[in-house]
């Protein structure tokens, strides 16, 4: 079996049995995945495996029974293992940065967010350095998942109202016309920037909030919304099995609005909603597909470039659908940590396309906190981590230039608070 058929095997499995779990990949191939790795990235990799071979972790078998050897209690009940947010200083820029939220919203009045900081005009596509605008949908959608993440819920917690504002402002602009060409399709007049990337946070949000309010007349539109939004996500899937900017099938296709489709299906699914396991399956294999040698991920299927942000995005794809072992992953692990530790030696490195550094922070967090080692968490946070806090202004909030002060604000404190293990891609 090949590396990719291996994965696919475990993700079918997985979505067939009715959830999403965290499930380590069984087959010979997984188990086998070596590679040669750079120096850079053996020390990343090397405890991790002393630990698999001393049979620390739990496998799946063939056919279906499993081998421990010392499983921790918190792995085997899914709970978050290990640190949480190491320190108070951690904790408190989280909660001046989701209180900076609060006040951005309270001026736009209507449950989203103002344009502070943002380029007056988007620019969805083009070269990278002209990316840039605002986008309201994508915008209040992490708005709201930050502060779920912190640990409010609509109309509960310190930011309840606040959340549910951003909430309902998303149920409101979700199209569940079912004569409606993109019926499901979250957007608002005039945001020509958030499109399917804005979709998929959006639908993550509602599902995550679908979870926190199940039994209320919010929950029952939250319930309604959330499949409607499914639906879209799954009749717009791509002939090659990736998603596109547009709310419709074709034969364009990239992987990063992919992944963000493949987190939202992920935590419908997780909300109740039912989830066509055929979907999940043809996106994992198009993410699959764009692996190149080095063990990067491309921006696309016949695109040559890559990045440390796609690639760590991809990695957590796997990771969501049940997958944290294989030769894709592990080649995966590998480049990141070549390609971090070239940074930290030499700074510029040739061909490091960052375009989006809070993009790629948070989806490296996601994938250095669902590493079977904990160890690779705490050394990449300990390096991250001042960073995050040194950029962090007085007022609560960060900056970004293209898409606003919004967009870096909620990038932060969801990846500040990714070890408490609140939202499905941040449960390990």
């Amino acid at each position: 079996m090949t590396p990719r058929a291996a994965i696919l095997a475990v993700v079918v499995a997985v979505i067939g049995g009715g959830h999403l779990e965290s499930r380590p990949c069984a087959s010979a191939a997984c188990a086998s995945a070596a590679g040669a790795s750079a120096a850079g990235a053996s020390a990343w990799r090397a405890p991790i495996e002393a630990r698999i071979r001393g049979g620390e972790f739990e496998r799946s078998s063939a056919d279906g029974t499993s081998t421990r050897g010392g499983t921790s209690p918190s792995i085997a009940q899914g709970e978050p293992r290990a640190e949480v947010l190491g320190d108070e200083v951690h904790r408190r820029a989280l909660e001046r940065g989701l209180a900076w939220l609060e006040s951005a919203q309270e001026r736009a009045a209507d449950g989203s967010f103002p344009t502070q900081g943002a380029r007056t005009t988007s620019a969805g596509t083009g070269p990278a350095g002209e990316v840039g605008g605002f986008a309201p949908v994508a915008v209040t959608a992490l708005g709201a998942l930050a502060w779920m993440a912190g640990g409010s819920a609509p109309e509960r917690g310190p930011h309840g109202r606040a959340c549910a504002a951003a909430i309902d402002w998303l149920v409101a602009r979700t199209d569940v016309d079912p004569r409606s060409e993109r019926v499901g399709f979250v957007s608002r007049t005039g945001d020509s920037l958030s499109r399917m990337h804005g979709h998929g946070f959006a639908t993550l949000a509602l599902a995550q909030a679908c979870v926190m309010s199940p039994h209320t007349q919010r929950g029952a539109r939250l319930q309604e919304a959330l499949k409607a939004a499914v639906r879209c996500i799954e009749s717009s899937q791509g002939v090659e099995g990736g998603w596109d900017y547009e709310p419709r099938k074709g034969l364009a296709h990239e992987n990063s609005i992919t992944i963000t489709a493949v987190q939202a299906l992920r935590a419908a699914k997780e909300a109740g909603v039912d989830v066509d396991r055929s979907v999940i399956a043809r996106a994992v294999d198009y993410v699959s597909r764009t692996q190149k040698p080095d063990g990067s991920f491309r921006y696309a299927l016949g695109d040559s470039s890559s990045s440390v942000a796609l690639t760590a995005a991809a990695i957590s794809t796997f990771q969501m659908t049940g997958t944290y072992e294989g030769r894709p992953i592990t080649d995966g692990y590998d480049f990141l940590a070549r390609r971090l530790a070239l940074r930290a030696s030499s700074g510029e490195i040739e061909g490091d396309l960052v375009v989006c550094p809070y993009y790629e922070r948070f989806y490296l967090a996601q994938a250095m906190w669902q590493h079977l080692d904990t160890a690779t968490w705490t050394a990449w946070w300990r390096a991250e981590a001042p960073r995050v806090l040194a950029t962090q202004r007085e007022d609560g909030s960060w900056s970004d230039p293209r898409f606003g002060d919004v967009y870096a604000t909620a990038m932060n404190c969801l990846v500040l608070a990714v070890p408490e293990g609140l939202l499905p891609i941040f449960q390990r």
